[in-house]
């Protein structure tokens, strides 16, 4: 079996040399399996193993002797040992999850935190063949696609699992053999829980009446569905790269028109992708939640907005899709005064750069959209950066008369929330540019312009 896992652990890139590893050991078989596997693994593969143990305040003294257990399973191995006790149920009903789900947040959660004073690593558990087995039961149970269907990974991001395709028969025949000391934890015996009541009552009934081999069955069907879902998600990424218009920490934009030509099955992958490129997980998110987003897109009902889970916003924006953190900062109403050279404003993530030119003779103007040219003569008084103002006017470049900007806005189809967010530059009198958008035809150049003031809008980056 320690073979095998460390064929796991080679075939799959589970470990590389140097790695911090934080076991979870609950001290029962499948858990002391894996320790000793990992042990015999280090034998090849230069690594650190940290034991970790989670006491979830269910049990009393049982779980107090579990965490005994483990702490001088650790002392023996001469290996580092954490503890933690937390409050399943109490954390289940605060954050209005399962039971089970919050055991397995607050788990992953200590074990993150021991990383972080390691400066990172990866966290081993001890899922085998026949959880992989519980776990799409499960989900068909309650009702599940492609990706339901593919169960748990050798490897998900921090999470290394090297006993997957092991059978629990196997790793309780290698405990005996090896001789290694477990506890027993009662409640794995009693069907309360929905997994329990499939591990021992489901399965069981299942095998003795339709299929023998029902665990390799739903193996070789969780590994075809992964296949599928890995390709599917490499194509959605394909298409989400060519339909977004923009992806910040706060919000990401989607052109409507790219995403309803899409198959119904890429449109709600990438609706998956971008809530997780967001907020770096997907979990809280379900079908239904996925569902009312593409409804909404599909629809394209601007200014209609889907509240989601963990504070997230689905809206329509005329052509653009957008989800968002609902807690962005709303902008407020700002001014600055501009001076020839750079001017920098790292609170709304860019900077200006003004330059006087006096070839006005030889000057030709470029196409290009962040710098813009200007009659310098033309200007009175001092330039300012600020944001809209109501009854704001604008005379856009190629028009003679006067326009709201808000119906310069409202025609190119720029939404409420994007308009205040839009820099403005002005003199003493007018606009001038509304960047990103157009210039002031009272400013533009002409033969009988003589200084001309060059104006560029430079996105700031994180390193600026």
């Amino acid at each position: 079996m320690e073979k095998k896992a460390l064929d796991n652990i080679r075939k799959y890139k589970l470990i590389n040399h140097q790695d911090n590893i934080v076991v979870g050991v609950s001290g029962g078989p499948d858990s002391m399996a894996l320790l000793y596997a990992l042990l015999y693994a280090r034998e090849y593969i230069d690594f650190n193993i940290l034991i970790a143990h989670v006491n979830h305040g269910l049990r009393g003294d049982e779980a107090l002797r579990d965490e005994v257990f483990v702490k001088n399973t650790a002392d023996k191995l001469k290996l580092p040992f954490f503890s933690t006790q937390v409050d399943m149920v109490e954390y289940a009903a605060k954050h209005g999850i399962s039971e089970e789900e919050a055991g397995r947040e607050l788990r992953y959660g200590f074990f993150r935190e021991i990383l972080k004073t390691y400066k990172g690593g990866k966290i081993a558990v001890a899922h085998n063949m026949n959880d992989q087995a519980e776990t799409l039961l499960m989900r068909i149970i309650r009702g599940t696609g492609i990706d339901g269907l593919c169960g748990m990974y050798f490897s998900n991001e921090d999470i290394i699992r090297p006993l997957l395709n092991i059978r629990r028969e196997e790793i309780e025949e290698y405990i005996r053999a090896k001789g290694i000391e477990t506890v027993l934890d009662r409640t794995n015996l009693i069907p309360i829980y929905t997994r329990n009541k499939i591990r021992l009552e489901l399965i069981p009934y299942l095998e003795e009446n339709f299929n023998p081999n029902l665990m390799e069955a739903l193996w070789r069907l969780s590994q075809t569905s992964q296949v599928d879902k890995d390709f599917l998600n490499r194509y959605t990424l394909g298409k989400y790269a060519e339909a977004c218009i923009s992806e910040d920490k706060e919000a990401i934009i989607i052109d409507r028109d790219k995403f309803k030509d899409l198959d119904p099955s890429i449109q709600q992958r990438m609706i998956i992708l971008a809530v997780t490129r967001l907020m770096g997980v997907f979990q809280g998110f379900g079908e239904l939640h996925i569902s009312r987003v593409n409804e909404l897109f599909l629809s394209g009902e601007t200014g209609k907005l889907i509240q989601l889970p963990k504070d997230l916003v689905a809206r329509v924006d005329y052509n653009r899709l957008v989800i968002e953190k609902a807690s962005k900062k709303a902008i407020k109403p700002y001014v600055y005064e501009l001076e020839i050279g750079y001017n920098y404003f790292s609170d709304l993530g860019f900077a200006l750069n003004l330059r006087l030119l006096d070839q006005a003779e030889t000057f030709k103007e470029k196409n290009i959209d962040n710098i813009k040219y200007f009659d310098y003569d033309k200007i009175k008084g001092k330039l300012l950066l600020r944001n809209r103002r109501s009854g704001d006017r604008f005379v856009p470049l190629g028009m003679r008369g006067s326009k709201k900007l808000k119906d310069f806005f409202i025609d190119l189809k720029i939404s409420r929330d994007e308009r205040d967010r839009i820099p403005l530059i002005l003199d003493d009198e007018n606009i001038i540019w509304v960047v990103g958008y157009r210039i002031s035809d009272l400013y533009k150049i002409t033969k009988k312009t003589k200084k001309i003031l060059a104006i560029e809008f430079i996105k700031l980056t994180k390193e600026d």
